[in-house]
């Protein structure tokens, strides 16, 4: 046997533990085992044992299979290369919330004045907050996108928390900067961790940048995560590592990790979070490995195809992309773990609530799922002798010859029509969650996996083929035997100075030697992955995402151990009481508020009293979602905001909101709101500028507001109207609208400058940073020179700035108002709310239309999935357009059809929807055009001032530009604009076509403008 081409995989689950071993070298084996067995010399599955330390299970699964190798291999231990473990050990102490495995944590924000009303933590699960954080502080640093210092670390402040953190017993810190994953010069993650590695020695600290990256909150969750657990982890990786050496092997112990690759033993101790979903992903590299590899036998196939992936178990099938490069297709933005959004890389995995242990109810309608027997099967299920009806039962009844349970005991249980009908709906099932995983129309290959494949048909509409493969019930171990080594250069650079092209070379070569010094073999090394991202309002400047993978090196070990197991610590446990701790200078005389349960839209009254609505956390939800609806894909999301506006509800600030009608005509409504780049949105959270630049325009603007309104409702702007007029901050009602209706790229894009009663309505004007730096602009000639002034400052201010206006009258806001927009994100979030609570998603677009006034002003204009995604930066803006190919984007698991029938969820043909920032248009995309006569032919289906709103069809939340990605079920709904805008030519001229530099097309009105209903007029108590 040759040396150093065998590999073990073994994957440790909750029930069983599976390994396999591999001969990646296969010439190696004698010619019959190549033709029976391929690669795979070995296979065993057995028990995970149930102690804490699952060195049993792994122990005896090694040494089976090294047994059951035929005496003619000879496999010795010495002859093993490497062994890679998958687990979910790591996730599943996060999901049980075990106190007895998670550690508690502090958190050291570099930050300066930002993020202070959004502390660690915030948005998670009260339980699992209350375990794992011990204490944060807010000390000085971050730096701005450009890379220059928001400010310096001061050592002195560090020390001071590192005394807290001593004094609390606590062993694991985290530190996260601002904009840390682009700090290539400061370093001030690492400079902290230096000092807090001398005060708080035996401390495990974690920077920020090393686990996830840009998206401040996200990348911090994901790095609390695994402070958390490092403890746990460390032992756990020692108890994998135990029975390998037992044995006598002196190879190298890996850890597979999200993406398919692999980490060291020693690195997987440092980064366990990295682990958390290796299970779905193993699975599916392990299915390809076994499909390629047998189609190589009967030399059939192609190699590098992509291919759908379905692993069908007992409860759920879980559905995954394999891209062409042979990894899995990841999540976008954002994912979610027992409640903890983060920005980790994850597989982009769908399930449904089909399995073997699935319940089957004859109907009619017949229905498979989503609830199931699960691990109960061989009791309930009536093929073993139980009286539940489940899909193994009912496929056993096709098919006595599968050998599973009695067969005689599920004969005739199902007439052939009933049979008929669950064969239909599996296929329907599978075909549908297949297909929201596709990226084109083209059929792909279908690799079935799991126990539960035995109900899944020989052919589905879209698979080129359905594989069913040999030894697919250890594709897991096989996956993370096969697992290679990755690297990722996700970071922001100047195109100032370099081609765009150039600066993706320079990071590419980054990227390699990120990889190499990871462990790869150099000659092995490629890349795989490369994205540009332009920057919205931010000059020259983009963001590239570089990924590399290659074979593990392993003539670089020297086949030695990792030194885990001569660690020797105490380590922490999870004891005591586990308090929030606030910043000495935070107001403590206020009362805290409990979180809001859960309410059923059907029957939820907002508290509406005297004309005034006092919004509430429901409220504050609803209408944050609806504001990103109305947001037409641009506005950035409400999401850092609504946490910030509902961390002062639940310290008691009162916010207000009034109908336009119930201002004075006398009385002085003030406006304000934020600009700049979304990207320094999600990294630069908001501390005071709002206040700030109220603050000081009213120090030359004697006027001073009775009320307050929103610049614009889309986006996280239609949320600052109520945040600068709760009770802690201006303590003045906002009023029930905005000068938008929606979002708009430009200031000038506003509805009083529309109406042209005074020029300039925007001056003066003030806008701060945040961190000292105020600009207040006492006169302006226009209100174009407005924006372009503000746009120059807001590039030397961080790209990102808040800024007061002067207030208006109540008779000119009257007048100038579009009405009730915050009743109408209001509708829109309650809307969707129901249609989640009802499982009723496949009809949340025509919900949301009746709330906006019914067919008349709106319509669903397309229904699809997103194939193809440009992106271009032109005077600070971002231009793209989206391409969306029409589709069913019904809920798979969603078996009842709506009354519309099956053409409710289905559009034809394609779509582009051009943006600035927001959509500019829908336009159908001929059939048969010809390139370059695109522009010639043009059926828009919606145009500027219109709303074209896209919304994700498998959960109703809005999806923005930023957002676009290929593979995305979308469904496109299109909203008439306020006759503010439609019913003058300066209106279209300022807010249609002309202005997107469409002019070529002409405005035709989707449907009559019906406003909005006042959430005031109808819930009032005293009307």
């Amino acid at each position: 046997m040759s040396p150093q081409t065998l590999r073990i995989g073994v994957d440790v689950g909750g029930t069983n533990t599976d390994g396999v071993i591999l001969d990646l070298n296969p010439s190696s084996l004698p010619q019959e085992d190549t033709h029976t067995k391929g690669n795979i010399l070995a296979w065993h599955k057995t028990t995970t044992t149930t102690d804490p330390d699952p060195s049993a299970g792994i122990a005896s699964t090694i040494r089976a299979m090294l047994a059951s190798c035929s005496s003619q291999l000879q496999v010795s231990p010495h002859d093993i290369a490497s062994v890679t473990i998958g687990t979910t050990h790591f996730v599943n102490a996060v999901v049980e919330r075990d106190a007895t495995r998670l550690s508690r944590v502090a958190v050291l924000r570099l930050c300066g004045p930002f993020s202070k009303h959004t502390p660690p933590c915030v948005d998670w699960p009260d339980d699992l907050r209350d375990i794992v954080l011990g204490y944060y502080a807010l000390l000085k640093g971050g730096l701005e996108v450009d890379g220059r210092l928001i400010a310096q670390v001061d050592e002195d402040e560090v020390r001071r928390a590192c005394e807290e953190i001593k004094a609390r017993g606590i062993r694991s810190v985290v530190v996260n900067g601002v904009f840390s994953p682009i700090d290539a010069v400061e370093c001030q993650e690492e400079r902290v961790k230096s000092i807090v590695e001398r005060e708080v020695p035996g401390a495990d600290v974690v920077c920020s940048r090393e686990v996830a990256n840009l998206g401040f909150l996200e990348r911090e969750n994901a790095a609390i995560l695994n402070a958390a657990i490092l403890a746990f982890a460390r032992r756990t990786i020692k108890a994998f590592e135990k029975p390998v050496r037992d044995l006598g092997m002196t190879c190298p112990v890996f850890v597979a990790q999200n993406d398919g690759t692999v980490l060291s033993g020693e690195m997987a101790a440092k980064l366990p979070i990295r682990t958390f979903s290796s299970g779905p992903t193993n699975s599916m590299r392990g299915a390809a490995f076994l499909v390629q590899g047998q189609a190589r036998e009967r030399k059939e196939g192609k190699e590098g195809e992509a291919m759908m992936v379905v692993d069908i178990g007992g409860t759920t099938t879980d559905v995954g992309l394999l891209q062409p490069n042979g990894f899995p297709r990841q999540q976008a933005a954002y994912s979610e773990l027992a409640g903890v959004r983060m920005n980790f890389s994850c597989p982009d995995i769908k399930s449904i609530g089909l399995g073997g242990g699935s319940i089957v109810r004859k109907g009619p309608p017949m229905t498979i799922g989503p609830d199931s027997v699960g691990n109960r099967l061989t009791e309930e299920s009536i093929v073993f002798g139980g009286s539940t009806l489940t899909a193994t039962d009912c496929a056993v009844c096709a098919n006595p010859d599968l050998k599973i349970g009695n067969p005689d005991l599920v004969k005739g249980i199902l007439t052939e029509d009933e049979l008929a009908q669950f064969k239909a709906l599996v296929k329907h099932k599978l075909e549908r969650i297949g297909d929201t995983m596709k990226t084109s129309p083209v059929d792909l290959p279908v690799v079935l996996v799991g126990g539960g494949a035995i109900l899944a048909p020989e052919e589905l509409k879209g698979a080129s083929k359905v594989l069913k493969p040999q030894w697919s019930q250890v594709a897991n171990a096989i996956g993370a035997a096969i697992a290679r080594v990755s690297a990722v250069v996700d970071t922001i650079r100047s195109t100032e100075r370099q081609t765009t092209q150039q600066l993706l070379d320079k990071i590419r070569r980054e990227a390699i030697e990120k990889c190499v010094a990871a462990g790869a073999s150099r000659d092995t090394v490629e890349v795989v992955e490369m994205e540009t991202l332009p920057l919205q309002y931010i000059a020259n400047k983009t963001r590239f995402v570089v990924r590399a993978v290659g074979d593990f090196d392993l003539s670089r070990t020297g086949h030695t151990p990792t030194g885990l197991e001569e660690t020797s610590e105490a380590e922490p446990k999870a004891e005591g009481e586990h308090v929030l701790v606030t910043r000495p200078e935070s107001r403590k005389d206020i009362p805290q508020r409990q979180p809001e349960a859960p309410v059923d839209p059907a029957t939820y009254l907002p508290n509406v009293r005297n004309r005034v609505w006092y919004i509430s956390e429901t409220d504050l939800n609803w209408i944050s979602a609806g504001c990103y609806v109305l947001g037409t894909g641009g506005g950035g999301s409400p999401y850092p905001h609504m946490l910030l506006l509902r961390q002062l509800l639940r310290s008691g600030a009162v916010v207000r909101v009034v109908s336009p009608q119930d201002v004075p005509d006398d009385g002085a409504v003030g406006c304000g709101g934020g600009a700049g780049s979304p990207t320094v949105a999600i990294e630069k959270l908001q501390g005071d500028e709002m206040m700030e630049a109220q603050t000081e325009l009213y120090k030359i603007c004697p006027n001073r507001p009775t009320h307050i309104i929103a610049l614009e409702v889309g986006g996280g702007n239609g949320l600052q109207g109520m945040t600068l007029g709760s009770s802690t901050n201006m303590d003045i009602p906002c009023v029930d609208g905005d000068w938008m209706g929606r979002a708009y790229p430009t200031k000038w894009q506003t509805t009083p400058v529309v109406f042209n009663e005074r020029q300039p309505i925007w001056s003066p004007i003030c806008i701060a940073d945040g961190n000292g730096n105020v600009v207040v602009m006492p006169k302006a000639s226009d209100d174009h020179q407005v924006e372009r002034i503000m746009r120059a400052a807001l590039s030397e201010m961080g790209s990102q700035v808040a800024a007061a206006d002067p207030p208006v009258t109540g008779a000119e806001m009257k007048r100038w108002i579009v009405d009730n927009t915050l009743s109408q994100a209001w509708r829109i979030g309650r809307a969707v709310e129901r249609a989640r609570q009802k499982n009723r998603l496949d009809t949340v677009a025509e919900t949301i239309i009746e709330e906006c006034g019914g067919p008349a002003a709106g319509k669903v204009l397309f229904k699809g999935k997103i194939v193809g995604v440009e992106r271009t930066l032109r005077k600070g803006h971002v231009y793209g357009e989206c391409i969306i190919e029409g589709g069913d984007v019904a809920d798979p698991d969603h078996s009842a059809r709506t009354e519309r029938g099956t053409t409710a969820s289905q559009s034809r043909g394609r779509i582009k929807i051009p943006f600035k920032n927001e959509n500019i248009a829908a336009i159908r995309v001929p059939e048969d055009v010809q390139e370059g006569e695109l522009e010639k032919q043009q059926d828009v289906l919606a145009i500027v001032p219109d709303l074209i709103c896209v919304v994700d069809a498998q959960n109703g939340e809005a999806v923005g530009t930023p957002e676009y990605r290929y593979g995305l079920l979308v469904v496109v709904i299109g909203l008439t604009a306020s006759d503010k805008w439609t019913g003058s030519e300066r209106g279209l001229e300022l807010g249609g076509p002309k202005a997107f530099d469409m002019g070529h097309l002409e405005y035709t009105p989707l449907g009559r403008f019906v406003k909005p209903a006042s959430v005031i007029d109808e819930f009032d108590s005293a009307s």
